[in-house]
């Protein structure tokens, strides 16, 4: 199979590309802008295999999206905007990727004869729950609060237009927050650890006590890929770990591995629209795909760590960029 990844020199995708070319022997199509998240240095070691193509381009250029198609069996969209804090900072752009993008791409494959289109969305187009409300599930109302969400939630909804109007074989993933190598250090977990063995500390939001639903990126890709092989044209899965969590005991556990006290905790300003609690049911992707998570939290995060330690030359180059910006939010 000959699988076209939008997005593939992202976080998540280029561990799912990283999956795909060490365990099966489908060939991969990866198109991605390369903006300031997209690094080709996660998929070096793959330069000049025969499975793997590189395109440097944007998924919201029908033309080149027009040249690859008649070429690729199915496709999976990575390919997003997915910081909340840039989103509020300039949420343009995440209009014109994860809205006009998703657009474009199906547009493209009406006619195209692909066997399926795996959508990458994300947890937080349910919008946020309370201590005592129940886990989000597949059929819940879309209420996203942030610009990034609204943008990917307007995403969902127009895969869900071209699938019920033109018949595309489509099928959305809302994955929970991942966390795990080369993910981008302007992130929570990324920057709690970058910041450590910098001997800086980690910025806490408000209290802390904002929950989120975790799942090592390595456990996401392959029940991405579990979707791509078994999930029904016309379903939605969410994707998520059995790791919930506040904020600040993620801080915490990170201090406790990295030997470091709770003075490295700093708290900031909350950020506007700041949503409580993410947490999904998952009882669909199991019954029907047999996928489950396989990594403790525990494990998870000191793989997570030594990986951010043992690879500062990939991460330092992108926090001294990252330190040039204007963007308060990172700080």
């Amino acid at each position: 199979m000959r699988i076209l990844i939008t997005g593939g020199c992202g976080f998540i995708g280029s561990n799912f590309i990283r999956f795909l070319l060490k365990n099966t022997d489908h060939e991969i199509v990866n198109i991605d802008a390369l903006t300031y998240a997209g690094n080709r240095e996660n998929l070096a070691m793959f330069e000049g295999n025969k499975r793997y193509v590189f395109i440097h381009g944007r998924i919201e250029n029908a033309n080149i999206i027009k040249n690859i198609i008649d070429d690729v069996d199915c496709v999976v969209n990575f390919a997003a905007e997915t910081h909340v804090d840039r989103s509020i900072v300039e949420p343009s752009q995440f209009l014109v990727t994860n809205v006009i993008g998703t657009h474009v791409l199906l547009e493209v494959c009406r006619d195209s004869g692909i066997s399926k289109f795996v959508h990458i969305s994300t947890d937080e187009v349910y919008g946020s729950l309370e201590d005592d409300e129940s886990k989000f599930t597949e059929d819940m109302p879309l209420m996203p609060n942030s610009p990034y969400s609204a943008s990917k939630a307007s995403a969902d909804l127009i895969v869900r237009s071209y699938l019920v109007t033109y018949g595309i074989p489509a099928v959305i993933v809302r994955p929970s927050n991942n966390y795990g190598p080369y993910q981008f250090p302007e992130k929570f977990i990324p920057l709690a650890i970058t910041n450590l063995i910098e001997d800086k500390p980690i910025p806490i939001y408000g209290d802390g006590k904002n929950v989120r639903n975790w799942i090592y990126v390595g456990d996401c890709v392959k029940g991405v890929y579990e979707v791509l092989k078994r999930g029904r044209i016309g379903e939605i899965y969410n994707l998520g770990g059995e790791a919930e969590f506040r904020n600040i005991d993620v801080a915490r556990i990170i201090l406790k591995i990295m030997h470091k006290d709770e003075r490295f905790l700093k708290f900031v300003e909350d950020r506007p629209g700041h949503d409580y609690r993410y947490s999904l049911d998952c009882s669909k992707i199991k019954r029907e795909i047999g996928w489950k998570p396989e990594m403790s939290f525990e494990n998870g995060i000191k793989k997570t760590v030594e990986w951010y330690q043992k690879n500062e030359h990939w991460w330092k180059p992108l926090k001294n960029k990252l330190k040039k910006e204007s963007h308060g939010f990172w700080n």
